[in-house]
C-alpha cells in the first residue's frame, strides 16, 4: 500500500464529524463532546487523562498513518519517496495556515530547543546588546539565550514571576534601544499564564528588536496571527497540543527576522537543488527553508498531518471556546480549602492549563502520585499540580478529577 492512501486517516471527514458531536445547550451555551471523537483517542477508554501539557495522546488516525509509511517502506524501499516529501509539505502548509504566515517561513527542526538554538547562533551580537525575557520560561527558551550571554557578554534581562502572573508593563520596562531580541511563551508551561503577544511584539518593534515566541504550550489551543502579533521568530513542537507523534519541531522565521539571522545548520537540503550533487556552489533556499539541513522521520510527519487534520477540522475558535468552559468549570468546583488557584482567570491572561498549589499537608508530588493510582493523569510542576485538558475531554472528566481531588 502506498503510504499517500492511508486507511482510516483519509477515510473520516473530521469537520462533518465534530460539527455532529458537538451539540449546543442554548440555555447553558455548554458544549458536550460526543464518544465518536474521545474513541479515536485510546488512551481515553482507561485513563482520566488531563496532561497535554506534558505529551498528548494520539488520536489512532496519526497510529495509522505512521504505521502506512513505515509499511511503504518495508514493501517498496524508495519508489514513494517523493510521496514522503509531499506529506511533509503538506503539513508545512497546514501549520502555515494555524499560524497566518508563509509555508515558506516554516522550517522543521527536532524539537522546540533546536528552533532557539540555531536563530541564537544565528544572531550577529555585540556586547551592549540585551535580551528580555521572563525569569521562569520553560528551559528550552531559556539555555539558547543563556549560552549568548555567556559567549557574546549580551545583557540577559529577566522579568520575575508576580504571583502567578507577568506584569506586562514590568515586562516592557525592560525594553530599551539596546534591545536586540525579545522572548517569551505564549502560554507558560507552568503556570498556564498567558501573554498578550501583540503588546509585547509592538513594544518590541518599536525598538526594532526581534521578538520571539515558544509556542508550543499554545499551538492547537489558541488562534494565532503571527504578523499581526508582531512575532519575528517562533519555535514550538508536535507531541503537546498538536496531538502527534514526538520529533517534529517548528520553526517560523519571518522575512524580517531573514534579513537579521544566518542559517547556521544547514546541510544537503538546505540549498535550492539538493539532487544536483554536483553543483557544490549553488545557493541557498529561500525562506525559511534553508535551516532544514537534512532527511528527517518521514513517518512522524505522516501521523502529524492527520493529527493537524483532526484539529483544523475541529475548529480553533471551537476548540478555545471548549477548554475555556472546562477549565473554568475546574476552577469554580475544587475546594478553596485545599487548593489555591494560582492560575491567573482573567480576561485574556487565562488559559487551557490551570496550577492549583496545595494548601493541606499533602504536596503536589504526592497528589500526582495519588491521582495517578487512581488512573487520573496530570502533572506536578514546581510545586504546583498542573491541569491541562485538551478538546478530548468533557466534563465529566473534569468532575471526576474533582471527586478524586476530595
Amino acid at each position: 500500500m502506498c503510504a499517500e492512501t492511508a486507511g482510516l486517516a483519509t477515510s473520516v471527514n473530521f469537520k462533518l464529524l465534530f460539527n455532529e458531536c458537538y451539540c449546543q445547550n442554548t440555555s447553558s451555551g455548554v458544549f458536550k463532546l460526543n464518544d465518536e471523537i474521545r474513541g479515536l483517542f485510546p488512551a481515553l477508554s482507561k485513563l482520566n487523562y488531563l496532561n497535554s501539557a506534558a505529551v498528548s495522546p494520539l488520536p489512532v488516525t496519526a497510529v495509522e498513518a505512521v504505521h502506512s509509511q513505515l509499511k511503504d517502506v518495508a514493501e517498496n524501499g524508495s519508489t514513494n519517496y517523493p510521496n514522503w516529501v509531499a506529506t511533509k509539505n503538506r503539513v508545512r502548509d497546514q501549520i502555515g495556515g494555524m499560524l497566518n504566515v508563509k509555508a515558506e517561513n516554516i522550517a522543521f527542526m527536532r524539537n522546540t530547543s533546536d528552533g532557539f538554538a540555531s536563530v541564537a547562533l544565528g544572531i550577529d551580537w555585540s556586547p551592549h546588546d540585551n535580551i528580555v525575557s521572563f525569569a521562569k520560561e520553560f528551559p528550552a527558551n531559556y539555555y539558547a539565550w543563556r549560552r549568548v550571554r555567556d559567549k557574546f557578554g549580551v545583557e540577559l534581562r529577566l522579568c520575575p514571576e508576580r504571583d502567578g502572573k507577568i506584569d506586562i508593563d514590568e515586562f516592557i520596562s525592560l525594553i530599551d534601544s539596546d534591545t536586540k531580541l525579545v522572548t517569551i511563551s505564549a502560554v507558560q508551561f507552568s503556570s498556564g499564564f498567558r501573554a498578550d503577544l501583540e503588546r509585547i511584539g509592538a513594544a518590541a518593534r518599536a525598538v526594532d528588536a526581534l521578538f520571539a515566541v515558544d509556542i508550543i504550550q499554545a499551538l492547537g489551543t489558541t488562534r494565532f496571527d503571527l504578523p499581526a502579533q508582531y512575532v519575528d521568530i517562533a519555535s514550538g513542537a508536535s507531541h503537546k497540543w498538536l496531538c502527534a507523534p514526538e520529533g517534529c519541531g517548528i520553526l517560523y522565521v519571518s522575512d524580517r527576522a531573514l534579513e537579521r539571522v544566518e542559517p547556521v545548520m544547514v546541510g544537503w537540503i538546505s540549498v535550492e537543488s539538493p539532487w544536483d550533487f554536483d553543483d557544490r556552489e549553488q545557493g541557498f533556499r529561500h525562506g525559511a527553508l534553508a535551516w532544514e539541513s537534512g532527511t528527517g522521520a518521514a513517518s512522524l510527519f505522516y501521523g502529524l498531518e492527520q493529527s493537524l487534520k483532526l484539529l483544523i477540522d475541529s475548529g480553533p475558535e471551537r476548540i478555545e471556546n471548549h477548554l475555556e468552559q472546562l477549565t473554568d468549570m475546574l476552577c469554580e468546583s475544587v475546594s478553596t480549602d485545599t487548593f489555591r488557584i494560582v492560575s491567573s482567570r482573567a480576561k485574556g491572561e487565562k488559559s487551557q492549563i490551570v496550577s492549583l498549589e496545595p494548601i493541606g499537608q499533602m504536596s503536589a508530588n504526592e497528589i500526582f502520585r495519588d491521582l495517578e493510582a487512581k488512573n487520573t493523569i496530570v502533572s506536578s510542576r514546581s510545586g504546583l499540580l498542573r491541569i491541562s485538558p485538551h478538546f478530548y475531554n468533557n466534563r465529566e472528566d473534569i468532575e471526576r478529577l474533582v471527586d478524586a481531588l476530595g
